[in-house]
């Protein structure tokens, strides 16, 4: 049978499995939280679900609830995740970067789930905790506030793997599938204790570049003829780019580091989509392989089922690639559930993010929440019999902020209804952003200026959730603190050290001004006012 036909039998199969009245399985149902990396959420409803076919995403939401405007609460891996297995905001376990995540012993929804009888296993990316990621990624960071300029990722690219069979491009990630496939049908059906799985994905996030090494970050979108049909490359709209001198100062640094700044053709651009769109065919693949074994082992209708990202893909909007910041392509997540109890074909449109995922997995399994959580169970919005959903115990707004590589700038989103607000650092040496996502969903005009008042209020009401200057200065103090014990540990090594790291290209153009430059940044004993 044909892969596509085989999908479309499948998705079918599925359906017809969950049909009829969805009520609570007697019990406490199983969990599965299946969690991409690099998702754009906006892909899970119209009109960008147009562009690719995701059958099983297309499932979940006729059978469950998906989330319209479902944030990250940090649009980076490690402290993305940081939040979503702590239940709490960026600035308050101090998950920095990709380096600085979650300690080691910080106690997750899984180590309660655990301790209240739940059996846990959990495959593929994790990320959540500190130490990984690479000394180029680290230092980045670090020196974000250094005066010089300089390129860290390699110019995006596609690869074509150029075979109409071929399915299983992303290996590691299916081997995980495959894993949790046979852990559901060897140990999932044989208890009476229900299970909670973490299945975590590395798709569609960029593969790294060729010859790579420690010199380039993951700047190839790569796939294959099978996952490239998927998608409507007719209706893949090219997206609209400030000229550069009109670009926002963090904006253009980002954009500058990721290696954007130079001449794109729309041929590349569209293809860069393209590909990524069809990486993201695949991932929803990954997904349908759960589903199906779900419900060939008479699970589906007893196991609540969450489908979630990390973070999105800018994939060339706002002239760049990657995440790493708080436009929509970045920071929008897919969030879908389905289950015993879940409300079918609902789309809700409240402002949820990552931090919710914890008391969601607590209230599924009826364990009780904790006090200090900084989010809310999303179960009140989703679940059976319907609850007024305006009394949803949720606040209408969402926190995201950034701290990491290719932003020069702590960085903090809060979302209102139609208002997006950014401010950045001290909220005084860099001016704030300001979009009307009603009647600007490209983000081009920032009307901060414009309307004073507006910007005003939401900067008050940022600064009763956060101290953000205080949370900017504590950063800024920390990246100095960090390097300068790097730059001792590597002790005689240094220059040749930090000259061959990922900016290599530009640092060897003027190697001392560039160490002068770092020079300059450590003497300046002054840090971003702490308001």
């Amino acid at each position: 049978m044909p892969w596509l036909l085989a999908w479309v039998v499948a998705a079918s199969a599925l359906a017809a499995g969950a049909g009829g009245r969805r009520l609570r399985a007697a019990g406490t149902p199983n969990v599965v939280l299946v969690v991409s990396d690099s998702f754009d959420g906006r892909l899970t409803f119209h009109p960008g679900s147009q562009v690719v076919k995701l059958p099983f995403i297309d499932f979940m939401k006729a059978q469950g609830t998906s989330f319209l405007n479902a944030y990250t609460n940090s649009p980076i891996c490690c402290p993305s995740r940081a939040a979503m297995w702590s239940g709490l905001f960026t600035h308050l376990t101090e998950s920095w970067n990709n380096f600085k995540g979650l300690d080691s012993n910080h106690t997750t929804w899984m180590d309660i789930m655990e301790k209240y009888g739940y059996r846990a296993q959990k495959f593929g990316k994790l990320d959540y905790t500190s130490g990984h990621h690479t000394v180029s990624n680290r230092v980045e960071a670090w020196t974000r506030d250094v005066a010089f300029l300089l390129r860290q990722e390699g110019r995006p690219m596609v690869n074509l793997i150029p075979n109409k069979k071929k399915v299983r491009v992303r290996k590691e990630d299916w081997k995980n599938v495959d894993k949790a496939v046979n852990w559901l049908k060897t140990e999932g059906i044989n208890h009476t204790k229900p299970f909670v799985l973490y299945l975590g994905l590395r798709l569609p996030h960029p593969y790294p570049s060729p010859s790579a090494g420690e010199n380039y970050g993951s700047s190839t979108f790569l796939t294959s003829l099978y996952w490239l049909t998927k998608v409507s490359h007719d209706i893949i709209n090219i997206p609209k780019w400030l000229p550069l001198s009109e670009m926002h100062p963090i904006d253009y640094y980002s954009s500058y580091t990721k290696n954007c700044t130079g001449k794109f053709s729309d041929k590349e651009i569209k293809n860069i989509r393209a590909f990524y769109y069809a990486m993201c065919a695949e991932a929803d693949a990954m997904l349908g392989k759960i589903l199906l074994a779900l419900r060939q082992l008479d699970l589906l209708q007893k196991t609540i089922i969450i489908y979630t990202s990390d973070h999105g893909e800018l994939a060339m909007e706002h002239r760049q690639f990657y995440k790493m910041s708080m436009y929509e392509a970045s920071s929008h997540v897919p969030l879908l559930i389905m289950g015993p109890g879940i409300q079918a074909n609902l789309q809700v449109p409240n402002l949820v993010s990552l931090v919710d995922i914890y008391p969601t997995m607590l209230d599924v399994a009826g364990i009780p929440l904790p006090q200090n959580l900084s989010g809310y169970s999303l179960l009140p919005l989703s679940s059976e019999p319907l609850k007024n959903k305006s009394e949803s115990l949720h606040p209408p707004w969402i926190l995201s902020e950034f701290h990491g590589c290719n932003v020069n700038a702590s960085t903090y989103m809060l979302r209102t209804d139609q208002w997006k607000y950014i401010a950045y650092a001290d909220g005084v040496s860099v001016s704030p952003q300001l979009f009307d996502l009603s009647s600007d969903p490209d983000e081009l005009t920032n009307i901060a200026a414009k309307f004073p008042e507006i910007t005003y209020a939401l900067d008050q009401k940022l600064r009763s959730i956060v101290n953000y200057p205080k949370v900017s200065a504590s950063v800024h103090q920390y990246n100095k603190e960090q390097f300068i014990m790097w730059k001792q540990s590597v002790g005689q090594n240094y220059s040749n050290v930090i000259s061959n790291l990922r900016w290599h290209q530009d640092w060897l153009k003027e190697p001392r001004k560039c160490e002068s430059a770092i020079d300059q940044w450590l003497k300046t004993h002054s840090t971003p006012k702490a308001g």
